[in-house]
């Protein structure tokens, strides 16, 4: 079986990326960085979500020499002006298991004093695919949305308890995982690369 191998240590966004790639490729192996050997991960210094997409995928394939995937994302809130983007998992200088509440509070705190009709917001992400033969590809997903007054369900991990997608009362973190993967950023950009990754490693 043809392998791959998704350039990412987040346990949740593994699963979630797994869960989407699977059917639309089922005969490929998803692999999570579990599952090679371990290598330095390099940082995330470039200012766009693709750069950075791309510094991981190609550490990733040249320390595996495997096909790698890697996605960048974060949450764009009209009322930052685009922030906290791709600052998004480090935007309260908290790391490790209390990132995502701090990053959370955080938001919300920078938001209090904004109404409803200011609280649009976007979670984009691209998603990057680097093979042994060279070649690179990107796409990109999008999910609009709007960001509540107070954290909204259990599932999910990130933003996903303040974000409500449009067209949508609920959060994020109060969808199924398949309501979800219908409609987020990471699910639109797979969907895409999906028959790349297919192409590319047959």
């Amino acid at each position: 079986m043809t392998q791959v191998v998704l350039a990412s240590n987040n346990a949740k966004k593994l699963a979630e990326l797994q869960r989407i790639l699977a059917p639309l490729v089922p005969d490929v192996q998803v692999l999570g960085l579990k599952d090679v050997a371990e290598y330095d991960e390099p940082a995330e210094t470039e200012p766009t979500f693709q750069g950075n997409a791309l510094i991981k995928a190609r550490a990733c394939l040249a320390a595996t020499s495997l096909p790698s995937l890697a996605d960048d994302s974060g949450l764009c809130v009209d009322a930052l002006n685009g922030m906290p983007g791709v600052l998004s998992a480090r935007w309260s200088g908290v790391t490790g298991a209390e990132a995502d509440s701090a990053n959370n509070a955080l938001l919300l705190s920078q938001l209090s004093q904004v109404p409803d009709e200011r609280r649009g917001a976007r979670f984009r992400c691209a998603m990057a695919l680097c093979t042994p033969d060279g070649e690179e590809i990107i796409e990109h997903g999008e999910m609009p949305g709007r960001v509540l007054h107070a954290e909204r369900g259990a599932g999910g991990f990130g933003y996903d308890p303040l974000f409500a997608a449009d067209g949508h009362e609920v959060s994020s973190a109060e969808l199924t995982p398949e309501e979800k993967d219908r409609i987020s950023h990471r699910g639109e950009a797979l969907r895409r690369i999906a028959p790349r990754v297919a192409a590319a490693l047959t």
